[in-house]
């Protein structure tokens, strides 16, 4: 959420942002027609309402005198009847306000890249050499399933399309990860946390997402405000929630797990196949909170947190610079690193981070104090590591002729061995 005095004093330059976010620019001029509604009737409310305080002390000064005017208990009805009528009309104009409020995105940072999607997003380095095979590479479901680590049909039979169970070495292989994420991201500062999989609406709309509408990625809970977390980012947004922090005390890390949950609604491209895009997965998640000065430097700082993990997998990846257009409603700056697919013959995102500025602290009320003054912290996100593409690098990449597959070094301490291999 933006401060609604700058949007007062800027609206061509929200117009802008939005537009080169891929938003209508309209909303805007709503919105500041919602908010002087809002505040017209706000002031009538507040000028009955100090009539009224004002006619209730004489009523009580007049009685304790042993005599009472009626005209005053005549314009005390008059008032309530006019406060009944209004305050109707005040909530509707409030609700409308926040409403509009909530559809303004995050302005990008002036060195963003312009561009309307993800084919004008900017490549700004390759890491790692792509593998060369002697033999024509499987995709990581062919490979999964001679190797009998993931089962999708008897999940598609048990839930339906775009589930997966893990078997054997592939549960392993998620612990692994997970476990190896976490001490990794714990060595460097992050304080692990495992947060809930459900939230409340308040904390899907506080971080940017929406629970409803043909938008929404979340599956609802019904007769609740409850919905499966789509990331730990909605949890770990929502863990400081109306709280003031002390400078002295940020950056806060957190490494957080969860499970997650994506409706991921007509999303059947070519590179849908598998365990690339599904409806559950678990993943560990960076969160920070910082101050206004430090985010850029926090920001850059979890994206070399995931170079490093990457890295130390040795996955050949590349880093790309999201443009305008593919940013989101949140994020002001944000980062994706692609793993190189053999089974694709092509990059596939694996992990993203993003600076969001006070964005979503303004929605949730998280402050901070700087040398005495209060203002609104600024929050970061960036996977380290979702448990559902991870996996398919690993495969694909390590991938062997005989159809075995090389665990990478760091995780064997994790799996217990050195290589997946058909069990005869």
């Amino acid at each position: 959420m933006l401060d609604i005095k700058y949007i007062r004093e800027n609206p061509d330059k929200v117009k802008q942002a939005a537009e080169e976010k891929g938003y209508g620019s309209t909303v805007v001029d709503k919105l500041l027609e919602a908010y002087e509604r809002r505040l017209g009737l706000l002031s009538k409310v507040e000028e009955i309402r100090a009539k009224q305080n004002k006619i209730t002390y004489e009523i009580k000064t007049e009685k304790s005198k042993g005599s009472l005017d009626k005209k005053l208990i005549a314009k005390a009805s008059i008032l309530k009847v006019e406060l009944k009528e209004l305050e109707p009309e005040l909530n509707k104009a409030e609700k409308s306000y926040l409403d509009l409020m909530l559809q303004i995105p995050n302005p990008a940072l002036k060195d963003v890249p312009k561009g309307k999607g993800e084919a004008e997003n900017i490549e700004l380095k390759v890491v790692g050499d792509k593998p060369k095979f002697k033999f024509k590479p499987k995709d990581h479901v062919e490979l999964a399933e001679k190797l009998d680590i993931i089962d999708f049909k008897r999940a598609a039979k048990v839930v339906g399309s775009g589930y997966y169970f893990l078997k054997g070495d592939g549960a392993m292989l998620e612990l692994a990860l997970v476990q190896y994420g976490l001490k990794f991201l714990a060595e460097r500062g992050f304080m692990p946390i495992i947060t809930p999989d459900l939230a409340r609406d308040r904390y899907y709309l506080g971080t940017g997402y929406q629970p409803k509408g043909p938008e929404a990625q979340t599956y609802r809970i019904e007769e609740t405000d409850l919905g499966l977390i789509a990331t730990a980012e909605v949890t770990l947004a929502g863990y400081h929630a109306d709280e003031t922090l002390l400078s002295e005390e940020l950056p806060m890390k957190y490494a957080g797990y969860s499970h997650c949950f994506r409706r991921e609604e007509g999303a059947y491209g070519k590179y849908s196949r598998g365990m690339y895009r599904v409806h559950q997965f678990s993943k560990v998640e960076m969160f920070a909170y910082c101050t206004p000065s430090d985010s850029q430097k926090i920001h850059e700082g979890l994206l070399h947190t995931e170079e490093e993990f990457w890295q130390s997998l040795k996955i050949p990846y590349r880093v790309l610079e999201m443009c305008t257009g593919d940013l989101g409603a949140q994020a002001v700056k944000k980062y994706d690193l692609e793993a190189w697919m053999p089974g694709r013959g092509d990059w596939g995102e694996i992990t993203s981070t993003s600076n969001t500025t006070d964005f979503q602290a303004r929605r949730l009320g998280i402050k901070t104090k700087i040398n005495g003054e209060t203002a609104y912290a600024h929050t970061l996100n960036g996977t380290l590591v979702a448990t559902s593409r991870g996996p398919i690098a690993i495969l694909e990449n390590n991938q062997q002729e005989d159809g075995s597959v090389v665990v990478p070094k760091v995780l064997q301490p994790y799996m217990g061995k050195e290589k997946i291999e058909v069990i005869t």
